[in-house]
């Protein structure tokens, strides 16, 4: 079986609508997902997806879900789910409207996607830091799917978007670092970003080994960034569940190295993440 779901309770066909079409999930996106790597048949970091998804629904007046219920669907889910599957997702909308509405559970499992060294290309479009859905998982994902197809058609495998105030923010899929100057830097949470789990791991992580990563300051990262990249004097990594760390090999056609401290926060990620599945 190459994907797996659960809603309602129980396992169901993945063919099968569980949703309402009068649910604001679906009426007007208004729902927050999760997507968490599958290691040894494990969720991975999965404590931490699931105080961002609470933080995020509070955040976003969303009624509150059951984590024991979700851990119990993630767990049922696995263990119906083949050596092939990589991706777990959560998804909650708030329900069909009235008197007895209450949060939508969906959880999945498939197959992760399979990506070719990090290529990005530079967005037309910016994220909105002052949306009130920055820095949530929100499932009104539309505008970050056509920047990846874009990025995607111009050869790429990810879409880097700056902000409205001309800072480099994050990928579609992806919280980026900056390696320059002897260190790692990846915008503020303050940018507008996702604050991504794995970003969280490998800011603590470093600290922990004393190598230098930290948040940007203001102005320490604008857009212009990745045009230093492109030419070589600045380089660039990627972060999220289902990648990891992994440095940028390319920037719209153009060859980049990963530098030294991006190599040693990859494997120092590698290392401790094999260690502890749930950080």
């Amino acid at each position: 079986m190459a994907s797996v779901l659960w809603a309602g309770g129980r396992l169901r066909d993945p063919r099968e609508p569980v949703v309402a079409g009068t649910d604001p999930g679906v009426a007007t996106g208004l729902g927050l997902f999760e997507t968490c790597a599958v290691v040894r048949g494990r969720a991975f970091a999965l404590t931490r997806h699931l105080a961002r998804l609470a933080a995020s629904l509070d955040a976003l007046g969303l009624p509150a879900v059951d984590g024991a219920e979700v851990r119990a669907a993630v767990a049922e889910v696995l263990g119906a789910s083949g050596p092939e599957v990589g991706r777990l997702r959560i998804t909650v909308t708030p329900g069909a409207p009235g008197a007895d509405a209450r949060p939508v559970l969906v959880v999945s499992a498939a197959p992760a996607p399979v990506r070719g060294p990090a290529h990005v290309v530079r967005s037309p479009w910016v994220r909105n830091e002052r949306s009130p859905l920055a820095g949530h998982k929100s499932t009104s994902y539309a505008a970050d799917v056509l920047a990846l197809a874009a990025a995607t058609r111009a050869g790429g495998n990810e879409a880097l978007l700056a902000n409205t105030r001309g800072a480099l923010c994050e990928g579609t899929t992806s919280n980026v670092l900056v390696e320059r100057g002897g260190a790692l830097l990846t915008p503020a949470l303050s940018s507008g970003c996702l604050p991504g789990v794995t970003r969280a791991l490998v800011l603590d992580w470093a600290a922990d080994a004393g190598l230098p990563v930290r948040e940007a300051g203001a102005e320490e990262l604008p857009w212009s960034v990745v045009e230093d990249a492109r030419e070589g004097s600045a380089g660039l990594a990627l972060t999220g569940s289902l990648r990891g760390v992994v440095g940028v090999e390319a920037v719209e056609g153009e060859p980049t190295r990963v530098g030294p401290l991006t190599a040693e926060v990859a494997r120092l990620f590698r290392a401790r993440s094999d260690d502890d599945l749930d950080p």
